[in-house]
């Protein structure tokens, strides 16, 4: 069992360093990290800067200024994953925890007799697995409550809009009766434009805490909107339309794929139980695939055919739209 212990947490340890070494070289997190140090440098405002001539121009300059911010915010530091988790963290607290987590789970190896190897590999899982599965899942369910959201926070724009309300006005009756996160996030928008930033700019920003497609459109339609003008309510009426669309086809697809992902939870549960069940009837029978080196090597040949299993059958399953 010790055998099979280190083994898992050999091949744990060896993604938890690709993760760290090897993620931010292929992913360009580091070029990110200095392109975002190069822009805050301070650097003369260039005042010659061509003022566009049609509604065309305008829109075509608005989309090629959000295309080059999408390609810069591929890759986020930490400091932006923090903040769209929805955390007020700063860059040494997550240090600090994730240290923290890297002692409780070393303490617990050693605790439990694991060894000072297993120890060293659970602190190491601790300290830059943990803490990042953390941080990915926290962001996947605060995206998903935004889109619940954004809708009807869309919706309260285009009322207002065709009611005559400024675009402002109706931002921060979005600030006051919406839920969480849109309130945040449209909050954080009204203070960016209090302080002197342009409102299309402000709207832009929000792909920036929330890197969602929908979000970028929102944030293209107002400054195309606030530079070239056009039919605002239009635009961001069919937006909702096609995000309770979407919503509509997430539900139906859930539903539709509920057979299967209660197949594949049988299919992977069924060999933990009968393991169970043969070593509470004939526990001599089956300790053979832990006490035997053949058997230890049978045990994880099948622990990984069966991991490869699960991983095909989730991406069958789970799919976008």
């Amino acid at each position: 069992m010790q055998a099979i212990a280190l083994f898992f947490l050999a091949a744990v340890a060896v993604g938890g360093v690709a993760w760290v070494f090897v993620y931010p070289i292929l992913s360009g997190e580091k070029k990110a990290e200095q392109r975002m140090a190069n822009v805050a440098k301070s650097e003369p405002v260039n005042v010659s800067r061509r003022q566009p001539k049609s509604r065309r121009e305008a829109i075509e300059i608005a989309l090629k200024e959000f295309e080059q911010r999408h390609k810069k915010s591929k890759s986020m530091p930490l400091a932006a994953r923090i903040s769209q988790a929805g955390l007020t963290w700063s860059k040494r607290q997550f240090f600090l925890i994730s240290a923290g987590i890297a002692v409780v789970m070393f303490l617990l190896g050693i605790l439990t007799g694991a060894g000072l190897l297993v120890g060293a590999a659970l602190a190491f899982t601790g300290a830059f697995g943990i803490p990042r599965w953390l941080l990915s899942y926290l962001k996947k369910r605060r995206e998903s409550k935004f889109l619940n959201s954004f809708p009807d926070a869309i919706d309260i724009i285009v009322r207002g809009a065709k009611a005559g309300l400024p675009l402002l006005d109706c931002l921060k009756i979005i600030c006051m009766e919406s839920q969480e996160p849109v309130r945040s996030e449209f909050r954080t928008i009204v203070e960016t434009q209090a302080i002197g930033l342009p409102l299309g700019d402000a709207c832009g920003k929000l792909y920036e805490h929330m890197p969602l497609a929908e979000a970028n459109f929102f944030g293209i339609v107002v400054t195309i909107q606030q530079k070239a003008g056009g039919n605002l309510s239009e635009a961001l009426g069919n937006l909702s339309r096609v995000l309770r669309d979407r919503k509509k086809m997430k539900a139906k697809i859930q539903a539709m794929s509920q057979e299967a992902k209660t197949s594949a939870a049988i299919i992977s549960a069924l060999p933990f139980a009968v393991i169970i069940l043969v070593y509470l009837t004939s526990p001599n029978y089956i300790s053979l695939l832990w006490t035997e080196p053949l058997g230890r090597v049978m045990l994880g040949a099948s622990a990984c055919w069966m991991f490869m299993g699960v991983m095909v059958m989730k991406k069958m399953i789970n799919f976008d739209f």
